[in-house]
């Protein structure tokens, strides 16, 4: 499958092909619904989302237990964002992203990106299945600071 988990702590490190699957979904992604943001400014949920929005990113939170964050309502799920989807940023447990992965397929959504630390091999073939583009296990901010950094975007 080509969604196999990758960190690329060094620029160039994950394999050419997920690369330019990421790099696709950096360049071509206006809109993304970040699962699990968290209110912490100290956790990743909260961080990766809130740089990526200083990046020019639209940021749609979706956790049931907060109003709002970075500007935007939040929603209790993915079913609920009124507005199109390009990316479904996952920041939860990887027991917990199959049904995440259905919702994103049935909103339309472009890809699925699993944070760092989350993996899913069923869901992301479900994904894939379905026309979705997979990254897993790897952080967002962390991957668009390298390719910026690497005049890629």
């Amino acid at each position: 499958m080509s969604a196999t988990p990758s960190s690329p702590a060094q620029p160039g490190s994950a394999p050419a092909v997920e690369w330019q699957r990421m790099h696709s979904i950096l360049e071509s992604s206006r809109t993304v619904a970040v699962v699990g943001l968290s209110a912490k400014p100290d956790r990743a949920g909260h961080t990766v989302p809130a740089y990526l929005h200083r990046q020019g990113y639209r940021i749609i939170p979706v956790n049931p237990n907060l109003p709002e964050a970075l500007g935007e309502k939040a929603y209790p799920s993915l079913l609920e964002v009124p507005d199109p989807v390009d990316v479904v940023l996952i920041f939860r447990r990887s027991d917990e992203v199959p049904p995440i992965v259905e919702e994103a397929i049935r909103i339309g959504a472009k890809a699925v990106w699993m944070q760092l630390g989350i993996f899913h091999e069923q869901a992301a073939a479900r994904a894939e299945q379905a026309g979705l583009q997979v990254v897993m296990d790897t952080c967002m901010g962390t991957t668009h600071r390298m390719m910026r950094a690497r005049g890629e975007l």
